[in-house]
């Protein structure tokens, strides 16, 4: 059977970069032979509002969801992979996308029982920061997304092989908070040099696929 991956795209801006890493992302498993569904949330009109409906019955795990929710839980089901595509707001996630996370990840389905449905998947958190790589507040950023994303909702799931990866400086303007707390935010970048950084960023997230899922190199591209 071919491997499947869930990519979960997650962003307002259909120009973004966040959009952007996500087809990266996808391009990258394609590349490595698996069958890819990518859930662009803001496209598919996705409301992160938790319903009635999504949630009838809250002692009763095997309570019928609503049509949408459930659509959503059959789409998780039929991944090995699953690679939530995202930026990192006050160090955690866009209401977009933690809304999916409360209306889809319900009681029943994906936690509550003995034998979790999501054993054996594996997740890849991969988050896109302005904290420039190295920065004292990124180290503890990243901390605290490991501690709530990978431990708090992966492996509360049953997903014991998930990991956390963040790409540092994501606006190519380094954006820094010292001791005092004061923030200073570097020159933008243009041209060439802008191109350059972006091209890295397309390499280092296609790095952090490929070192978590054990995935060859992906050839260089053709100059």
């Amino acid at each position: 059977m071919n491997r499947t991956a869930l990519v979960v795209v997650s962003h307002h801006r259909a120009d973004s970069l966040t959009v952007h890493i996500g087809d990266v992302a996808a391009a990258r498993l394609k590349e490595a032979g698996y069958e890819v569904d990518v859930l662009d949330l803001h496209a598919e009109g996705f409301d992160p509002r938790m319903t009635e409906a999504d949630q009838p019955d809250w002692d009763d795990r095997d309570k019928v969801y609503s049509p949408e929710v459930q659509a959503h839980m059959e789409r998780i089901l039929a991944a090995d992979v699953i690679v939530p595509v995202f930026p990192v707001y006050w160090n955690g996630l866009p209401a977009l996308l933690k809304g999916w996370i409360d209306r889809v990840w319900n009681y029943g389905f994906a936690y509550g029982r003995s034998k979790p449905r999501l054993a054996g998947k594996r997740m890849l958190w991969l988050g896109l920061a302005g904290a420039a790589d190295g920065d004292e507040y990124a180290a503890w950023m990243k901390d605290i997304l490991d501690r709530v994303l990978r431990e708090g909702i992966s492996f509360y799931n049953g997903i014991t092989e998930a990991a956390v990866a963040v790409l540092h400086d994501a606006e190519g303007e380094p954006q820094i908070v010292d001791a005092e707390g004061n923030f200073s935010k570097g020159e933008a970048l243009s041209g060439e040099a802008r191109a350059a950084h972006y091209a890295a960023m397309d390499r280092r997230a296609a790095a952090h696929l490929e070192a978590f899922l054990g995935l060859p190199e992906a050839a260089p591209a053709r100059p």
